[in-house]
């Protein structure tokens, strides 16, 4: 069952490292621009114009802040 399990991850996995280059670090800083969206940003660029778009964007609605997070996350 662990071998299973395990070789389940990487079939998930692998093919978003392979097709998008998504590693484990974009994923975490996806995770936590859902949480977070600023903090995701920051992450990823910094303090900078982005960060304080997205902080504009979280304060007027949550959801545009995640969208413009994911989406600066995304580009790099």
């Amino acid at each position: 069952p662990i071998q299973r399990g395990y070789r389940m991850r990487i079939a998930v996995l692998y093919p978003l490292y392979v097709r998008w280059r998504i590693n484990c670090m974009d994923l975490l800083r996806v995770l936590v621009a859902i949480l977070l969206p600023p903090l995701g940003v920051f992450l990823q660029v910094g303090i900078g114009k982005h960060f304080w778009i997205n902080i504009l964007l979280t304060i007027l609605g949550y959801i545009p802040g995640i969208v413009h997070a994911v989406w600066i996350i995304a580009k790099k």
